[in-house]
């Protein structure tokens, strides 16, 4: 009885690190997903929503 203990006790301990971790990488991909203005623009220019001329000079101003 007294083995069982000490290892439910470090199962315990287990699950709780392996929460965190999950957590932990949970919170980080959410934080992933944010597009930088180069993405927005790409997209922008990808959908046809501006010309290559257009996209050339927005794309030159954000090299600042």
């Amino acid at each position: 009885m007294h083995t069982f203990g000490i290892l439910g006790m470090g199962l315990v301990w287990l699950v709780l690190l392996l929460l965190i971790v999950a957590f932990v990488y949970w919170m980080d991909r959410d934080n992933k997903n944010e597009m930088t203005a180069k993405d927005i623009l790409d997209k922008r220019y990808a959908n046809g929503e501006i010309n290559e001329e257009e996209y050339k000079v927005i794309r030159d101003s954000l090299r600042l």
